[in-house]
């Protein structure tokens, strides 16, 4: 009698794979370290007050001045007064809705319209490549602040034109860096892979070279940012941005140049404004996770 043993069957298919593990916001919070977190807290406390900052303070204390012109700091004026007695810290968080909101605008407009045609040129062909890079190398030969010069004079100073001159000037900046990456993910054998089974030009630049590309074109989002800030800051200096009786923190330094020499609160906390905005922007983009990661790996 034969045995009705029988050998178990043996199991061909692979092990599933446990999920990858999804990073808490805390921890990735964590991969900022000390200074990127530093400068990711007064880069939220600006766009907190360029959002809210307005409507929590009172439009009084802006508008109305007193009789102490350029006034100390003080219990009654945290950041003292200007040339016509208003309070300064009214004006400089009523300043960031220009300052941060008009520079952010423009920096996604500009970073935006520069990665579609850089993805556009790397997707589409020699010809178009040539075409745009040429076209866009005219705008970078012109100075910077000379062609913002000649918008404002042509077109006079509001804040669509500010945005539209700014995003213009640093579409050319951002096109380089976006196709220069492009080009390099275009020449890649899965780019090629789907060409072949027939995916449209729209396709290879949203699903395979845009998101290969989107790390970086962050970093250099934060870097035209802080561009954009000092080149609406100078124009308004000038006086040339923000017109009255609308101020950035451009026009409260130029505002209120002639207390410098008394060492007025008022200059100066313009301009510190200016310079925690755009160094706390160069702290996070130092202090990025997956650079931070990318660094400690190529060591």
């Amino acid at each position: 009698m034969e045995s009705s043993t029988s050998s178990p069957a043996l199991n061909t298919a692979a092990p599933a794979l446990p999920p990858a593990p999804r990073r808490s916001p805390l921890r990735w919070l964590a991969g900022f370290g000390f200074t990127g977190l530093l400068g990711l807290a007064v880069l939220l406390f600006w766009l907190l007050a360029a959002a809210l900052g307005p409507w929590l303070l009172s439009h009084s204390s802006a508008g109305a001045g007193t009789s102490n012109v350029f006034a100390p700091i003080s219990a009654a004026h945290w950041l003292g007064t200007d040339y016509l007695g208003r309070d300064m810290l009214a004006l400089v968080i009523e300043g960031a809705r220009y300052t941060v909101g008009v520079a952010l605008l423009a920096t996604l407009l500009a970073s935006g319209t520069g990665t579609t045609l850089a993805l556009l040129a790397a997707a589409s062909g020699r010809w178009t490549d040539a075409t745009l890079s040429r076209c866009l190398d005219t705008l970078t030969a012109i100075p910077s602040k000379m062609f913002a010069l000649i918008m404002v004079a042509g077109f006079g100073s509001s804040v669509p034109m500010l945005v539209v001159t700014a995003a213009i000037i640093y579409v050319p900046g951002a096109f380089r860096i976006a196709r220069s990456l492009a080009v390099n993910i275009n020449a890649l054998d899965y780019v090629t892979v789907a060409r072949t089974r027939g995916e449209g030009t729209l396709y290879i630049m949203l699903r395979e070279i845009l998101p290969n590309i989107v790390g970086p074109m962050l970093a250099d989002l934060g870097l035209r940012f802080v561009y954009i800030v000092l080149l609406l800051a100078s124009l308004s200096f000038l006086g040339l941005g923000i017109q009255p009786p609308a101020a950035d923190w451009g026009s409260l330094v130029r505002e209120n140049i002639g207390a410098l020499a008394m060492g007025g609160a008022s200059v100066i906390v313009p301009a510190l404004a200016i310079a925690s905005l755009t160094i706390s922007v160069n702290l996070v983009i130092d202090n990025l996770p997956g650079r931070a990661a990318r660094e400690r790996g190529a060591r």
